[in-house]
């Protein structure tokens, strides 16, 4: 069984293998439980009917990522993005042949996924690898709505949504998500020539590029912070109430997620918006009562 993207993309072996739903289910399960991110693709408030829904999913989004920054080619990551789009549209036109889409197609059919949310995440992988500046507000919400935007989607079909309302609001907690990532990593991202805080904002507040490479912490660079902090904020208050029109479970998960994006945005607040000399993060202890906190919420909203 093929490991990862490396090891399948260079073996004529592994590409002419064929693998039965209980192999590629097996290999999605493990990809998904044992990778190098410290991230839990299935949460214990998940049902178990849709965990392995669930690994497919991941694996896919998975190797997506791994192929646009694992290849250390750009020309080459591009061609593979390329390849890996040939396999979506197979396995929609029932083809499937490489495990991750032998695992995937069942989860499409069950649950009436449609390609769009596949293939955008495949255009923002692609971006990625053309595009590592954002000239306005609007460029970077374009690359949000392909980057972040479809996992939130693809949740919502995994657990029997898919109206337009609720993905409107799912998006726009998805962009506030994607955007205090961003303010976090700023540091982060500069390693890999890759800012995301919008030209236009750092030309408003006077500060600039050169500023930044050099790691320059002035007021300027302080008060562009908290405008895009304040941003980002917006966003998770648009997409407040998707808790309140899901399950019990998934509006739990939400409510998480979106605490601890808020949580991150307030810690770079309280280190007055000095993301260039500490990354601010998020504390197992601080987890944990995220958690209690959200329960709680949760808990008195439905006995209200």
């Amino acid at each position: 069984m093929l490991l990862a993207p490396k090891d399948y993309v260079r073996s004529p072996e592994a590409a002419a293998a064929r693998y039965t739903t209980a192999e590629a289910e097996a290999y999605t399960r493990w990809l998904a439980t044992h990778h190098y991110e410290n991230f839990q693709v299935v949460s214990f408030l998940l049902p178990r009917r849709l965990h392995q829904d669930f690994y497919n999913v991941y694996s896919y989004c998975r190797w997506a990522d791994d192929l646009g920054d694992e290849m250390g080619d750009r020309a080459e990551s591009l061609r593979l993005l390329a390849w890996w789009r040939d396999q979506l549209e197979a396995m929609y036109a029932g083809e499937a042949l490489h495990p991750i889409f032998v695992a995937l197609r069942g989860t499409v059919t069950r649950h009436s996924i449609p390609k769009e949310p596949f293939g955008d995440l495949i255009r923002a992988f692609e971006q990625d690898q053309t595009v590592n500046r954002y000239a306005t507000w609007e460029e970077l919400y374009g690359y949000c709505r392909n980057s972040a935007n479809p996992v939130g989607r693809l949740v919502l079909y995994l657990c029997g949504y898919s109206d337009g309302e609720r993905q409107r609001l799912s998006d726009a907690t998805c962009t506030a998500l994607q955007l205090a990532n961003f303010w976090q990593d700023v540091a982060v991202d500069l390693e890999k020539d890759r800012v995301y805080i919008p030209l236009e904002v750092m030309a408003r507040h006077g500060y600039t590029l050169d500023e930044l490479n050099a790691r320059r912490m002035t007021p300027a660079f302080r008060e562009m912070m908290r405008e895009i902090v304040a941003r980002a904020r917006e966003f998770f208050a648009a997409g407040l109430p998707l808790s309140s029109m899901v399950d019990r479970r998934l509006a739990l998960d939400i409510d998480l997620f979106s605490r601890g994006g808020l949580r991150i945005l307030h810690k770079i607040a309280a280190q007055d918006y000095d993301v260039l000399a500490r990354r601010p993060a998020i504390s197992k202890a601080e987890r944990a009562w995220l958690l209690l906190v959200s329960l709680a919420r949760l808990a008195l909203a439905r006995a209200a």
